[in-house]
């Protein structure tokens, strides 16, 4: 059975980047060596890999990286750092009176 990753890494900058595969080790070094000179890490190295959780079904993968790339940062955080009932208010949209 083929495994498939979500994984968030932190930035040098401090930011975060969601990405999907299915050898998280060879993805996660392909991003510190910066074998893609274009993409959004290459310059934001070195990365540090803070969160993953794994699918057996490539749709639900694909479907959840979507997802957390849409979180605020204050989700991504709560996620990485295991406070998963945080996770429903975080989604919450606030409003100004």
């Amino acid at each position: 059975m083929k495994i498939f990753y979500v994984y968030l890494l932190k930035c040098s900058d401090d930011s975060y980047y969601t990405g999907i595969t299915s050898d998280l080790s060879e993805r996660v070094e392909s991003h510190q060596n910066g074998k893609y000179k274009d993409s959004y890490t290459s310059s934001r190295r070195p990365v540090q890999l803070v969160f993953y959780c794994e699918f057996t079904e490539p749709e639900q993968a694909i479907e959840t990286e979507k997802q957390i790339k849409k979180w605020s940062r204050a989700k991504k955080e709560a996620l990485i750092q295991g406070e998963f009932e945080r996770l429903p208010n975080l989604a919450k949209k606030k409003f100004n009176r």
